[in-house]
């Protein structure tokens, strides 16, 4: 948690520093402040002891048991806990799952109307294909993505009792036989959110065990469903990531040139932006108002989609982007959806900045409209392009401080590339974790949480666990954090344990892997499953786990239940709103071991939770004789 309220209480990163001491000299209102003026938060909220689901409240249990112990209909603090948090799972799966629609409807519009999309990674296209059981010899990739589209929007449509097309194929028989027992495989991922929301609806369901379990299928819907569409279908459509270099951080802004900041979470919006900022006409209309050309750079999870594909520089992470406007250098934020702040509007009525929302999904008050349509996206790209050239000439040079801090940064080790990296097989990996020169592997994964100090659980924990010669794959805000600080570096490798070194070193790769962003979870899980069939196990048998050190959204929430539900031990860094909850507490940190091999740990000391994912690792080592 925050110590204090200085610069360096709220961020390890120096550039941020710079840029909050800058919005505190200038007045401007940042997340900080919104924070401190909240508190002292909501104890029965911080609990997940309130409910508000219908009018007869809100109604709010007395943790102490000094004050009411039900709700006015009669529900108990076990009921109003769980009804919370599955209907948190079932926003974060409705976030990640929606944009998986996004991009099928996208190559559904390519294949139908000629929508200016085109299959960038026929191999690609091929492999999901063949893992579905759809045809690919001899048909074109036109008639093979046809099939791809059925089968996807099938798995959000659906209407039979058939576990998910995608889940079926993508997962081993030994998961897929835990979820059948359990009763948690998921049939079609939006029923498993709409009966996430009809269970939670007050007189539905009050049994915190089912009301979890359900919980649970639709988080799998999300993790081996929809999240996995949407990464499999980007790479498609926008090519699989391969490992290459990028630069990271707010000193990726250029001071002489109109910068660009892409901001949200598809890269249905984004790939179309980079695109228009490199028109030779608009890089000439740049040079004619005084510039020397256009700067495109990403943000949070957006950021992470172009730097594993692209190469494109990130300027930040979810508690950067108010900063990034704060340089006085941004002729303009695009954003989309997902992890975006109200508050931007406010920051860039304080420089000339324009923000400009493009979802149909999310309208901003004071923002510049410009609604993206897949058919017109070329057209619509370039003028929200020529919007941000035109308004250079209205920069306040004297308002402007971009501050040095930036590093460089391996990215893009989506599954293929670290195949192809260790010769087309995951045995090279397996073997040294048989070995124990790698003793396991541990997933992080993003949020930036302000209750943290910005960036220091992602860094203190992965520097944990890597001198101790455990791997990491991540996505999200964690992986941002790891760019900005040098971990995505061969020769941070140098701070890794010995048998993690030799490793690093032998294949020229960094102890830590960024795998994209945060929908990219599910490139995790593939691995995970992969490295299982090869060892005969279930993945819950394998030494690994998963971290949360910073979660804050209810994606978190969503990501961190399919980790769990995929037989994974999962640490949270936040205390979750449910400990008013004495059996679904249980349910989550204990039971849900015996139930589906994972289960939740919470600690928001990154070296005692270090501690406790190594020793969870070194019992399945053990156990599985290595």
């Amino acid at each position: 948690m925050l110590k204090g309220w200085k610069p360096e209480d709220k961020s390890i990163d120096k550039a941020t520093q710079e840029m909050i001491r800058k919005a505190e000299k200038e007045g401007i209102e940042t997340i900080w402040d919104r924070l401190k003026a909240q508190l002292p938060q909501c104890g029965y909220g911080q609990l997940g002891v309130c409910c508000r689901i219908c009018m007869q409240g809100p109604c709010r249990i007395d943790p102490f048991g000094n004050g009411p112990q039900k709700g006015v209909c009669g529900a108990t603090a076990e009921t109003i806990v769980a009804r919370n948090l599955v209907r948190a799972i079932a926003a974060g799966a409705a976030g990640h799952s929606d944009h998986g629609r996004h991009v099928v409807l996208a190559l559904k519009e390519t294949l139908e109307h000629g929508a200016p999309y085109p299959i960038k990674d026929e191999k690609k296209l091929k492999d999901v294909a063949k893992k579905l059981g759809v045809p690919v010899e001899g048909r074109k990739a036109e008639e093979i993505a046809k099939d791809l589209v059925e089968i996807a929007l099938g798995d959000f449509s659906k209407q039979d009792e058939e576990i998910i097309k995608f889940a079926d194929a993508y997962a081993n028989e030994k998961r897929k036989e835990v979820w059948k027992k359990t009763g948690v495989a998921p049939r079609n991922i939006d029923r498993e959110i709409v009966e996430a929301m009809h269970r939670t609806t007050m007189g539905v369901d009050h049994d915190p065990l089912s009301l979890v379990a359900h919980g649970i299928k639709t988080s799998i819907a999300d993790g081996w469903g929809g999240s996995l569409i949407a990464t499999e279908f980007q790479d498609i459509l926008f090519g699989t990531p391969k490992i290459g270099k990028g630069e990271a951080n707010l000193g990726v802004l250029k001071e002489d040139y109109v910068n660009i900041v892409i901001h949200g979470h598809e890269p249905v919006l984004s790939e179309k932006i980079i695109e228009a900022a490199q028109d030779p006409e608009l890089i000439e209309l740049a040079k004619k108002y005084g510039a020397k050309g256009i700067n495109a750079v990403g943000m949070c999870c957006t950021g992470l989609e172009l730097l594993m594909r692209h190469g494109t520089p990130i300027a930040g992470n979810y508690l950067q982007q108010e900063l990034a406007i704060v340089t006085g250098a941004v002729e303009a934020m695009v954003v989309d959806v997902q992890c975006i702040m109200p508050s931007l509007v406010d920051v860039a009525r304080c420089f000339h900045t324009k923000i400009i929302d493009t979802s149909s999904l999310a309208t901003f008050p004071g923002a510049v409209h410009v609604k993206f349509d897949e058919m017109r996206a070329d057209e619509i790209a370039r003028e929200i392009v020529r919007i941000a050239v035109e308004n250079f000439p209205n920069r306040n040079k004297d308002k402007v401080q971009i501050p040095k801090g930036k590093s460089e940064a391996i990215g893009g080790f989506s599954v293929e590339a670290i195949l192809e990296a260790l010769g087309g097989t995951l045995k090279p990996l397996e073997e040294a974790i048989i070995s124990g020169k790698i003793r396991g592997v541990v997933g992080i994964v993003g949020c930036n949480n302000a209750k943290i100090r910005h960036n220091h659980n992602h860094i203190v924990l992965t520097d944990e666990l890597i001198k101790n010669d455990i791997l990491i794959i991540g996505t999200g805000c964690w992986a941002t954090a790891c760019a900005e600080h040098g971990i995505f570096l061969p020769e941070y490798a140098e701070k890794a344990g010995e048998g993690l070194k030799s490793v690093c070193k032998a294949l020229g790769i960094p102890p830590a892997l960024n795998m994209g962003s945060c929908v990219d979870c599910s490139r995790m899980l593939v691995l995970a499953d992969l490295m299982a069939r090869d060892l005969g196990v279930d993945i819950s048998d394998l030494p690994l786990a998963g971290s949360a050190p910073e979660a804050m959204t209810e994606k978190a929430v969503c990501i961190g239940t399919y980790f769990v539900a995929s037989g994974i031990l999962t640490h949270l860094g936040i205390v979750p709103p449910t400990v008013g909850s004495v059996e679904v507490t249980k349910l989550l940190t204990k039971d849900a071991m015996n139930i589906v091999g994972g289960a939740f740990y919470v600690e928001p000391d990154p070296i005692k939770a270090a501690k406790t994912l190594i020793d969870h690792i070194e019992s399945k080592r053990k156990a599985l004789g290595i």
